[in-house]
């Protein structure tokens, strides 16, 4: 499973400063499990906010996004495709819809859930959560995505 795992990570269409997963926990054809800490010295920071630094919403709806759409994608791809080739990896994501209940501080390590609601045609739709390190919920909701792999890469 090691190597699925590292397979995914190396498939994902990020680099830093952009690249939200730091770990795959466990993932199967229902549902994913990553991490991601959020750094201190992260860019997105020095703005946000004057008094005290506070991520961005937009950003914890990414990591949430390259976790549990992407990531849990390529897997699902993988499993479909006997000739899966992570070259040529295409993303878009289709819909958001995320509560924020909590706020995340630089430097607070965080969990990310996802559970597919359905994958057809390319489209996966699933409810995600994201758990700070006591276990409570700051974000949940739904994120919808197109995943595919270009055609001229297989």
């Amino acid at each position: 499973m090691e190597n699925t795992f590292k397979t995914i990570l190396d498939a994902l269409p990020y680099k830093d400063p952009f690249l939200f997963v730091n770990e795959i926990v466990s993932i199967s054809e229902e549902r994913v499990e990553g991490i991601y800490m959020f750094s201190p010295e992260a860019y997105f920071y020095e703005g946000h906010f004057k008094e005290i630094a506070v991520t961005p919403g937009v950003i914890l709806t990414e990591c949430m996004a390259q976790i549990g759409v992407v990531c849990l994608g390529i897997y699902l791809l993988s499993k479909e495709d006997s000739h899966f080739n992570t070259a040529g990896l295409q993303v878009a994501m289709s819909n958001t819809n995320i509560d924020f209940l909590k706020p995340v501080y630089p430097g607070e390590t965080v969990t990310v859930i996802s559970e597919k609601k359905y994958f057809r045609f390319n489209k996966l739709k699933c409810a995600v959560k994201m758990l700070n390190s006591k276990e409570e919920v700051i974000c949940k909701g739904t994120i919808s995505g197109m995943i595919k792999f270009s055609e001229d890469e297989k």
